[in-house]
């Protein structure tokens, strides 16, 4: 038996004694799903097994991706590893034997662990296939919805297309498990979008064929840590030369997310009262996470590897061969550009949303920010419910919302890091499951009251002899 083989056996074993895949206490509806989780990745996955431990078990994965490539770790994400610790826990959900570190230490021993400072990415994708399996989740590959329809009896319809064209998915619960550009778009600043045609430039988040710009010059745009991830990978893919262009005049040194995650600020997050959660997220927006350093070292480590701070891009502008880009330093002509300029999040900008969109409430609709942290792209953003669910901007929109639950980056102000950012998972799964959960009793509460006032099963069946009973 392998290694692997092994921790399967021992998954399985911890599984049993939790009584994981009891019957269900939710009441059956026929054709229609308890919760369809859109969204296939590591958010996706972890809602899922954190539902059907609490036996909500009628649930549904579709993900728009093939089979094993949810997610971006073996799409468009290129840095070498994970930015996180590798001892942060998330979608094991307390079991050790579904670690990743019980993964990798079935493969590679107790010393294979030692010997590793960081999750490489690739080994974190294969990490997720195995959970998938092991787990059996439910999951329907190549499924991408295109529009979420309130129905009138209190459900929703998914329209989806797959290979077999259109249809139709019925559920009680949605859960919009669809990782950090589910809540919004990627952003493109629009004097880019305006002058140069798509193919001279490309987002961070796309696919992009670096081994066809070989030879070229490229330049990209942004301080993120995305930025250098890019810069690299195109170099070792042979890039001639990679441009990092950055509008302030230092790189971010500090990363605040290593403090939330040793300060309780994330486990606890929603302890804080609205005042304290905007002033967190206005300072974590102004804060860019840097680069890890092994990452900047490896980018520039590359002979081609050029990097202009106190550079923002002031225009661009197509030419014969290429791209111009102008900064307060100099005009740079380049054979494409790369743009690692992060998202907007808006419940409007969602295609899928825009039945209800109107109807969501916002933290602008909430919360007047103090002037000295206002920030209209917070403001944008959903104020969600305690268990991630969507809540109306009107209560005359409550029952159309009702059962619609945002598990993506989204939730970022109302619930901090959580959906979307592996150092949250352990703490926003179980808010999650039980905001589905409670909600699902429930509807259901007039049903479940009436069954149990005339529950009348017996349980105590000794009977004492005659005489005993009248001494």
């Amino acid at each position: 038996m392998t290694g692997l083989d092994a921790l399967n056996e021992q998954v399985r074993a911890d599984l049993a004694k939790l009584a994981f895949g009891a019957q269900t206490w939710v009441r059956p509806r026929e054709d229609l799903y308890d919760v369809v989780i859109v969204g296939g990745g590591q958010s996706g996955l972890g809602a899922a097994f954190g539902l059907m431990r609490e036996r909500v078990s009628n649930v549904l994965v579709i993900d728009e991706n093939p089979a094993g490539y949810e997610g971006p770790w073996d799409t468009y994400a290129r840095m070498i590893t994970l930015r996180t610790p590798k001892h942060i826990t998330s979608i094991d959900l307390g079991i050790p034997s579904l670690t990743f570190r019980a993964w990798w230490e079935a493969q590679h021993g107790p010393a294979g662990w030692e010997q590793i400072d960081k999750i490489p990415r690739q080994d974190w994708m294969a990490y997720l296939r195995w959970y998938r399996a092991v787990l059996q989740i439910p999951v329907e590959n190549e499924t991408r919805l295109t529009l979420i329809d309130p129905a009138p009896d209190g459900t929703w319809l998914l329209h989806v297309e797959g290979p077999e064209g259109s249809r139709t998915i019925a559920a009680r619960k949605v859960v919009l498990a669809t990782g950090i550009q589910g809540g919004g778009e990627w952003h493109v600043p629009a004097f880019i979008k305006e002058a140069l045609p798509k193919g001279r430039y490309f987002h961070t988040s796309a696919m992009i064929d670096y081994a066809a710009l070989a030879g070229k010059k490229i330049g990209i745009l942004g301080a993120g840590a995305s930025s250098f991830d890019n810069a690299q990978y195109a170099l070792s893919l042979g890039v001639a030369e990679a441009h990092v262009f950055v509008r302030r005049t230092m790189l971010p040194t500090i990363n605040p997310i290593r403090f939330m995650e040793q300060s309780g600020l994330i486990g606890r997050f929603t302890a804080l009262d609205d005042d304290a959660k905007y002033c967190v997220m206005a300072s974590f927006f102004e804060r860019n996470q840097p680069p890890t350093n092994d990452t900047f070292q490896r980018a520039a480590a590359w002979p081609g590897f050029r990097l202009h701070l106190g550079s923002p891009w002031l225009s661009v502008r197509e030419t014969a061969d290429g791209a111009e880009v102008v900064t307060p330093h100099g005009t740079f002509l380049f054979d494409a550009l790369v743009l690692s300029t992060g998202l907007v999040t808006d419940p409007g900008l969602r295609p899928e949303l825009r039945l209800v969109a109107s109807d969501i409430a916002r933290w602008r609709d909430r919360y007047a920010a103090p002037a000295a942290v206002a920030n209209p792209l917070i403001g944008d953003h959903p104020y969600l419910g305690a268990g991630f669910q969507l809540l109306p901007k009107v209560p005359e929109a409550a029952q159309k919302l009702h059962g619609l639950f945002a598990f993506n980056y989204s939730g970022l102000i109302s619930l901090g890091l959580s959906a979307s950012a592996l150092s949250g998972l352990k703490y926003a799964i179980p808010k999650l499951v039980d905001g589905v959960a409670n909600q699902l009793f429930a509807d259901d509460q007039e049903a479940a009251l009436r069954d149990y006032l005339a529950y009348d099963e017996p349980e105590f069946v000794s009977v004492w002899p005659a005489e005993e009973q009248a001494a």
